[in-house]
């Protein structure tokens, strides 16, 4: 499932978008997460919860969806 990921701010964190998105329960969640699954930002690999995400990055979740990062009040960005 494609969905976009509205950024109030410069950039979020990849802990902050799993939970945004409802993969991860809590932040304290993300670290465990990111050890046991695989996630990968614009296609490569990723396990830090810390790692920035700003707008244009996609974010792959196996078995859960497709995330698009997108500035808040840029309609344009729709996810297909």
């Amino acid at each position: 499932m494609k969905q976009q990921v509205i950024l109030n701010t410069e950039f979020m964190t990849l802990g902050q978008m799993l939970k945004e998105a409802t993969v991860i329960g809590s932040g304290g969640q993300a670290k465990w997460y990111l050890a046991e699954n695989t996630v990968l930002v614009d296609g490569e690999p990723e396990n830090r919860r810390g790692r920035k995400l700003y707008p244009g990055m996609m974010v792959e979740v196996p078995e859960v969806g497709t995330f698009f990062m997108v500035k808040k009040g840029n309609d344009d960005n729709e996810a297909e």
